[in-house]
């Protein structure tokens, strides 16, 4: 049986330029979608946060505008069903990555707060990289990149070809403008190759060996089917 750890934010809000807050957590599609798909291929599941925080739902991801109603509705009940499961992660720093075929970091603004600089996930990121086992990170997550750096104060993951979400779309949001950064500008900062869709909002998987990146939620279908189909290669 495949193994998967998911990785989540256990931020519930996201400190913004002006010093104010704003509340967020994980992103509901990103993490219920890819869960379901695994979970219905019979992969092994565990979730771990920072310290074991029971993770923060973004009200927002279930909200009008955050998709087809008919699917928010699916997509919640998923997460009422696995909500034990939620409410009890392990903590990130008990975990050991080479336990597991996968790794997976499910989005949202969360990680823009603590995994873009938490010092643990860092570790692993560059441990599950250089041992080239299977790495996934989705829309906001790959904020988690920023926290992987080398001994000279490098990234790890420079030269890597990766997908995130766009300064476009988070302009779209209306959040970039108080945002204290923006993620694909920190990611080009940090030297990975920064790729998107040729329309925001579009679905789009970028590969660059053990290294899987989606752009968005609306990627969240396609990222885990993509690795489903490579795993079971």
């Amino acid at each position: 049986m495949a193994s998967v750890l998911f990785v989540v934010s256990a931020a519930d809000v996201w400190t913004q330029k002006d010093g104010s807050v704003h509340p967020t957590g994980y992103w509901a599609e990103e993490l219920a979608v890819p869960h379901q798909l695994f979970s219905d291929a019979g992969w092994d599941i565990t979730v771990a946060t920072p310290n074991a925080v029971a993770p923060t739902l973004d009200k927002m991801s279930l909200g009008e505008g955050a998709g087809d109603p008919k699917d928010l509705e699916k997509i919640s009940a998923y997460l009422d069903s696995i909500k034990s499961e939620l409410d009890a992660p392990k903590s990130l720093a008990d975990v050991n990555e080479a336990d597991y075929d996968l790794v997976f970091y499910p989005g949202g603004h969360g990680p823009m707060e603590d995994l873009a600089v938490d010092a643990v996930s860092g570790a692993l990121l560059k441990q599950r990289l250089a041992a080239g086992t299977p790495l996934a990170l989705l829309c906001h997550a790959p904020a988690a990149i920023l926290a992987a750096k080398n001994e000279d104060g490098t990234n790890a993951f420079a030269g890597k070809q990766v997908t995130a979400f766009s300064n476009t779309e988070e302009e779209s949001t209306g959040l970039a403008e108080n945002a204290k950064w923006l993620l694909e500008s920190e990611l080009v900062n940090a030297g990975v190759k920064y790729d998107k869709a040729a329309e925001d909002w579009s679905s789009h998987v970028v590969v660059d060996g053990n290294l899987y990146t989606g752009q968005n939620p609306q990627s969240s279908e396609e990222l885990a089917k993509r690795i489903l189909a490579d795993l079971d290669k």
